[in-house]
C-alpha cells in the first residue's frame, strides 16, 4: 500500500505501519484510524479499498512529507535572513536549544570518532 509517495510497511499494525510517513507519529496515526474508522490493529494488506480511500482522504487533510519539509526549511531560512540567536545557531550548525558544546553535541557538530584526550601523551618504548 502507498501513501503519499511512500510504500507501508506490510508487516506491521496499521498504526505503526503509519509512522513511515515523515510528519505522523504514533498519536497522528492513532487519530488518522480513528477519523477514518479503521482498526488500529490491521495490517495495511488486510485493508479494503473502501478502507485505504478512508485514509488516504484523511492525510490529505495533514502536512506531512514534502510540504512539511518545505515549511521546516522556510522557518529556519526565515530565522537565519533576520539573523536571529536560532538562525545563527542554525547556520553554524550548532545545538539550537540550550545544549551544552563543551561535551557532547557531537552529533551535531559532526566528527563522531574524535574524543578529547587528557592531554598527556603515553610513553614510546624503545
Amino acid at each position: 500500500m502507498r501513501i503519499s509517495g511512500i510504500t507501508l510497511p506490510d508487516n506491521k499494525r496499521m498504526d505503526i505501519a503509519l509512522t513511515a510517513i515523515y510528519g505522523v507519529g504514533r498519536p497522528a496515526a492513532k487519530r488518522i484510524l480513528d477519523v477514518a474508522n479503521v482498526s488500529h490493529s490491521k495490517k495495511p494488506t488486510d485493508l479494503s479499498s473502501d478502507e485505504e480511500n478512508a485514509v488516504r482522504k484523511v492525510l490529505e487533510t495533514e502536512k506531512v512529507e514534502g510540504d512539511l519539509k518545505r515549511d521546516i526549511s522556510a522557518d529556519i531560512k526565515r530565522l537565519k535572513d533576520i539573523k536571529s540567536y536560532r538562525g545563527n545557531r542554525h547556520a553554524k550548525a550548532l545545538p539550537v536549544r540550550g545544549q551544552r558544546t563543551k561535551t557532547n553535541s557531537r552529533t551535531r557538530r559532526g566528527n563522531v570518532r574524535k574524543t578529547m584526550g587528557s592531554g598527556r601523551k603515553k610513553l614510546e618504548k624503545k
